[in-house]
């Protein structure tokens, strides 16, 4: 056990968070996520959900101030159909409690975004069961 550092982190999860760089980007991925898949580095975080795990994550990882959204969401697929996932509400609330502003949080269609992941320095996997709860985070430099 370390001091300040949250539990839900786990040593794997911490050590990729240390080694990625300025301009990496990791994903969190819910449940139907294909993680594995995609991953170039997978790390799994089973029994945790989503929001948590982005808050403890937030809590050590800087975001990226170089970019105008270092935040990315998947999109709805039918955003004419379907509401707001209830989950992006508790997104908001997390983000901002890091400074993040609602204009700083992209929204990337769900094959781009899967895309995207492939990229990606990581993907944490998740047991997440709320839809459209997959994000992207791009770390920025601590100064």
């Amino acid at each position: 056990m370390l001091k300040r550092i949250p539990n839900i982190l786990s040593p794997d999860l911490l050590k990729t968070l240390h080694e990625m760089g300025h301009g990496d980007e990791i994903v969190i991925g819910d449940g139907n996520f294909p993680a594995a898949n995609y991953a170039n580095r997978l790390i799994r975080c089973d029994g945790h959900n989503i929001p948590d795990l982005l808050a403890a994550i937030l809590e050590l990882l800087p975001l990226d101030t170089f970019v105008d959204k270092p935040v990315t969401l998947m999109q709805v697929v039918d955003e004419q159909n379907e509401p707001t996932p209830e989950i992006w509400h508790e997104y908001k609330d997390i983000l901002s409690e890091f400074q993040v502003a609602e204009n700083q949080i992209d929204h990337e269609e769900r094959f781009a975004f899967y895309e995207r992941s492939k990229r990606a320095y990581a993907i944490i996997a998740t047991t997440e069961k709320a839809l459209y709860a997959n994000i992207i985070l791009k770390k920025g430099v601590i100064s």
